[in-house]
């Protein structure tokens, strides 16, 4: 009977020991593990973190890091960490972070516009996902790949179309590079592939003239009527003599892209430059600056007109006044120059 007893109370113990553990073990698990008070918090692991690393990010995070760590090892996540941008929300219990920091790599939306060099570029887009932009201009300069699909130092800014995208922000330079010019082809459907072959242009050539008209005029309305302009002069065998190309040049020949231009003056239009339409036929050799697709497509659907020449518009503002002749555009010419002169714009 004693012996009953005895063995009663070591079950009954036993019972409520295991009770305990269990108890203890659905806490670590199930129970709301976040001290943050915000609605969520974002992490960004990167390609070389170690799960130390993830504890140093996850410390302040945590009102318990022991039952953390200890589901963490349970469900093999201390040895499989994995890099990307992870969200966690308030009141999250462990199961659910080591389960979103497991499987749930949330995108990024990744944006870039008018970017006027590669290295521009490259620092835009190393502030969006992880690579530096180190790393991604070395990955756009490789020479084998601009020359096994068609580009070159001048024009290699083309491949780039000006959009938002969505990637992962752990996405390497060169997976990025890749997506590109895998969103690139797509661009240049066959639609666009036959407008551009109707006006006798590659699709670069395509960018590089639409990258002058975006330059020249920031009213989307008014880039199929520009775009018309450059494209007539282009017929008649004429120089393009567009200023944003020689404000090109200059900052290329200083290298410095950051001058601040507002007045070409005659003396600039001799620098000896193939960006300069002044001086040299044609569209220049690459882009001088990241069109916005509006652009592009005014290019491709540019207007029908007869006009030749253009100047800005100061009675309004954003505005050209356009030219049949040189003796209607150089009597439009007065007035702007008047203007420029009256503002005290040398440079």
């Amino acid at each position: 009977m004693y012996l009953k007893k005895i063995l009663l109370l070591i079950v009954l113990i036993g019972l409520v020991i295991g009770g305990l553990f269990a108890y203890h073990i659905y806490g670590a698990i199930f129970n709301p593990n976040t001290a943050f008070n915000n609605k969520e918090e974002v992490l960004f692991i990167g390609s070389e973190d170690t799960f130390t690393d993830v504890k140093t990010m996850l410390s302040p995070l945590l009102k318990d890091m022991d039952s953390f760590l200890q589901i963490a090892d349970q469900k093999g996540y201390a040895a499989n960490v994995k890099a990307g941008k992870y969200v966690l929300t308030k009141g999250m219990n462990n199961n659910d972070i080591v389960n979103a920091l497991r499987s749930a790599n949330i995108p990024v939306k990744v944006a870039f516009n008018n970017q006027e060099t590669i290295e521009d570029l490259a620092g835009r887009i190393a502030s969006q996902i992880e690579p530096d932009s180190v790393a991604l201009v070395k990955a756009f300069r490789q020479p084998d790949f601009l020359k096994g699909n068609g580009f070159n130092d001048d024009n290699m800014l083309a491949m780039y179309i000006p959009n938002s995208y969505e990637f992962f922000w752990n996405t390497s330079a060169k997976k990025f590079r890749d997506r590109m010019l895998k969103e690139y082809r797509r661009f240049w459907n066959d639609e666009r592939q036959n407008q551009a072959k109707t006006l006798n242009l590659s699709p670069e050539e395509v960018i590089s003239l639409a990258a002058i008209v975006h330059k020249e005029t920031a009213k989307i309305e008014e880039r199929p009527r520009v775009a018309g302009l450059y494209l007539n002069r282009i017929r008649e065998r004429m120089l393009l003599q567009a200023d944003p190309t020689v404000i090109y040049a200059l900052k290329k020949h200083h290298n410095d892209f950051n001058i601040v231009i507002k007045r070409v003056l005659l003396k600039d239009l001799k620098i000896d430059s193939p960006y300069n339409t002044y001086k040299y036929a044609g569209i220049p050799p690459g882009p001088i600056t990241m069109p916005d697709i509006s652009a592009i497509d005014a290019v491709l659907k540019a207007e029908k007109h007869d006009y030749l020449y253009m100047v800005s518009n100061v009675e309004n503002f954003g505005y050209h006044k356009f030219a049949k002749s040189l003796a209607q555009h150089n009597q439009n010419k007065v007035q702007y120059i008047r203007w420029i002169n009256a503002q005290k714009i040398t440079r």
